[in-house]
Parts: C-alpha cells; structure tokens; sequence
C-alpha cells in the first residue's frame, strides 16, 4: 500500500527532531543535496553500442554482459528513456556522452573530424530537460583502436588520429558548456595496455604524455570546458601494463593542472578510491569520479548502498570537498531493465550523500579531536539505525518523484507500453 503525503510529512516531522538533538538540520540537509548534480551517463541505455557502427565489437577491455530487451537503438530512443528516467530521480543532473554517441542527420564522419554539429540535437535536448552535458572522447570500438593502442600507439599515423580526436572532443565539449551555461567536462581514458609483461614501458608512457599535451596545447575557457584525465589498474587485454595508470595521471595532472578522474572500479579489488580522495586533493584543484561497483574485477556493476558508496559519500561531505569534487557514475547492465538500472543507481549515489550529510558530523569529530573513540564507535552505529528513510521520502515527495519502491511501477509501464515493442 502506497504511503500518503500526511504520512510520510508526518515521519519526516518526527526524523526531524531526532537529527535535531544530535546537531544535525535536515533542512538543510535536504536543500544542500538538491543544489548537487550527478552527471548520468548515457551508455547505460544501449549497452555502449554508440550511433557509429552496429556491427563494431567494443573492445578495449569492455564488456556489457546480458540480453533484457528493449534497448536503445536510436538517438531519439535513448533520450526518451532518459526522460524517464530522470523523472524517477530527485534533483536536478547532468547527462555524460560519449563521442560515438553522434547523432548525424547527414553524412557521418570519422571521429577526428568531429564537430559540435554533430551533437547539436542533444544539445538542443539538454537545455530543453535543464540538464548539464559532460563528454568523453571514444577511444575504444573502433579499426585504429584494434591492437589495444591509440594515443601511445608506435605507428605516427594512427596516434595523430587519435590526438586530433582528442582535439576536436574538448572543442565539441567547450560548444556544449557554453550552450548549457555549466562547464562541460571533457574526460579522456584510453585502453592502451599489454596483456602480458612489456620491455618497453617507458616509451609508450612518453608518447601517450606527448599526445595529451599536444591535445590540451589550445587554451579553452574554463567556465565552458574542463578536462580532465582518467587512470586504471588493468583490464581485459591489458593485465599486465596499462600505459595511462593511476601514478601517470595523478603526476599529468598535478604538473599540467587538469581534472584527475578516479574510477571506483578502476583499481585493485582491495583498493577504494574513498581513501584517496583526501590525498590526491592535497594536489589538484579538482577531481572527477565515476562512481561504481567492480565485482572481482571492473565488471561496472549497477551501484548500491554498500559500504564503499556510503564511504565515498562520508569522505566528500566530512571533508567538505563537495564544491571541488564532480560526481559521475559509470556501470552497464544488460541483465535487467537498463532504465531501471540508472533509476536504481542514481537513486543510491543520492541515497549515499543524503546519509553522510545527516550524520552528526561535528559531534563525532568533536570526540576525536578529544580522543573519546569510545564514543565516536558509539554514536557511528547508532547513526546506522536513524531515521535517515524518513528524510529521503520527504525529499522525494517535495521533489515530485515517487517515493519508496513505487517508481518501479511506473518503469514496468514504460516497459510494457515502450521498451517491449522495440
């Protein structure tokens, strides 16, 4: 049975004066998380299928893994399963593309001729739904990209094919910000790697250092464009060496003062990025995650309420990194409903947030600075039992979105009256 407006008024009312005692204003909680954007990335809806090629393999180390019906085979469709899909989500977010998410309406072109034409609907698109547009340059899916090398690639002809690329996607994202009005960040990972153990580490390193300045070399204007650079352990084809890692990119971007993006699934399974936020802001101004959930290895699982969602929420609000830090997800299902599949996610990553800003942060750092660990132990498990569901229903209601499990409905109509036809 539904919860009614009186009731769930009624609960936030009562979750209200319990976070008051211990110093925390869920009001303010509330308006904090709503001013938040979470950048919500398009490939979920098509499996990283792209508008380029159907019958191009993604390779580069990427695998969409399941068979739910009704994909996105268009432009128009994937859009309209966003539209969906925002509507189940509290708040106001951004959209994240991809470059071979083109939507051509003529000839298509190679991606380093790639223009801000070709993204001109989905521009148009953005500003009508009031969204933000993030971009990321496709190096992946893709001839040049066969032998598991683009940017570093030996060969001088295919590695300038891919800087300018490069060149041209920072210029595709600068158009997009400035018709937006929100900066646009451009974000650059590439697969480059060897399965097994290199001689040569140091020369692909060099060129891959030497291509990216060469893309950066023309100054944009930062209230349009942001760029930023993404690391990675390994992956499938690249076990062994991976050419853009954590320790390159965190040194790129501190000498060259650009974005870092840390992939919660670009790591070693013990690792989490929640411990490295508060590091590697000591050296960058700024910082970009795509937030998500590897299962033994970076297999981008739909994100959930887990302790490391939870821990990367608490690290940016306990810190107060929030204003330096921008929050984007990164996983693809084809196993279950993909619309349901961004509705869970997003859902969480703001679940996630809301949890750290109603814990009664100042109390707990209050008993460390005075070394009171017994009481800071004490007062961290009671937080786990708040009434912390009552402020997320009343922030969905106030949002007009459904609260509770009660979006699931409203997907499983779309997937009858939309998705099931196609």
């Amino acid at each position: 049975m539904p919860l009614t407006n009186q009731s769930i008024e009624r609960a936030y009312t009562l979750a209200k004066e319990r976070y008051a005692a211990v110093g925390v204003d869920t009001n303010a909680a509330i308006q904090r998380l709503a001013s938040l954007p979470i950048s919500v990335h398009c490939w979920q809806g098509d499996d990283v299928g792209g508008f380029e090629n159907s019958d191009q393999e993604i390779g580069g180390g990427l695998a969409v893994t399941g068979s739910y019906p009704g994909k996105a085979r268009t432009p128009d469709e994937l859009r309209a399963d966003l539209e969906k899909a925002f509507s189940l989500i509290p708040g106001q977010h951004r959209l994240n593309l991809h470059a071979s998410y083109a939507d051509y309406e003529g000839p298509r072109v190679e991606r380093d001729e790639l223009a801000p034409e070709h993204f001109q609907t989905w521009i148009d698109w953005a500003k009508e739904q009031s969204l933000g547009l993030d971009f990321n340059p496709t190096y992946f899916a893709h001839d040049k990209a066969a032998d598991g090398f683009t940017l570093s690639h030996e060969v001088g002809a295919i590695q300038q094919f891919w800087i300018d690329h490069g060149v041209a996607c920072r210029k595709i994202g600068a158009a997009m910000g400035e018709a937006v009005g929100s900066p646009c960040i451009t974000n650059i990972w590439i697969p480059d790697g060897m399965k097994d153990t290199p001689i040569d580490r140091r020369g692909p390193r060099e060129r891959l250092a030497a291509a990216l300045d060469e893309i950066f070399a023309e100054p944009l204007d930062p209230s349009f464009n942001l760029d930023a650079v993404e690391c990675k352990l390994f992956g499938l084809g690249s076990e062994s060496y991976v050419v853009g890692s954590h320790e390159f990119y965190l040194g790129y971007a501190i000498s060259r003062k650009k974005l870092l993006c840390l992939d919660a699934g670009h790591f070693h399974p013990t690792e989490v990025i929640s411990d490295k936020i508060s590091s590697v802001l000591q050296y960058i101004d700024r910082l970009l995650l795509h937030v998500s959930r590897g299962v033994r290895w970076d297999s981008d699982h739909v994100i959930t309420l887990n302790d490391e969602l939870q821990a990367i929420a608490h690290e940016l609000v306990r810190g107060d990194y929030l204003d330096r830090v921008h929050l984007g997800l990164d996983f693809f299902d084809a196993s279950i409903n993909r619309v349901a599949a961004w509705v869970i996610g997003t859902r969480c990553m703001i679940k996630a947030l809301l949890l750290a800003m109603v814990e009664p942060t100042e109390c707990l750092r209050e008993y460390e600075a005075t070394g009171d660990f017994t009481s800071r132990l004490a007062m961290l498990e009671e937080a786990k039992t708040s009434p912390s569901g009552a402020v997320w229903d009343y922030y969905c209601l106030q949002s007009q979105v459904p609260v509770g499990e009660a979006w699931l409905q409203v997907v499983r109509q779309y997937e009858k009256d939309v998705l099931s036809r196609r």
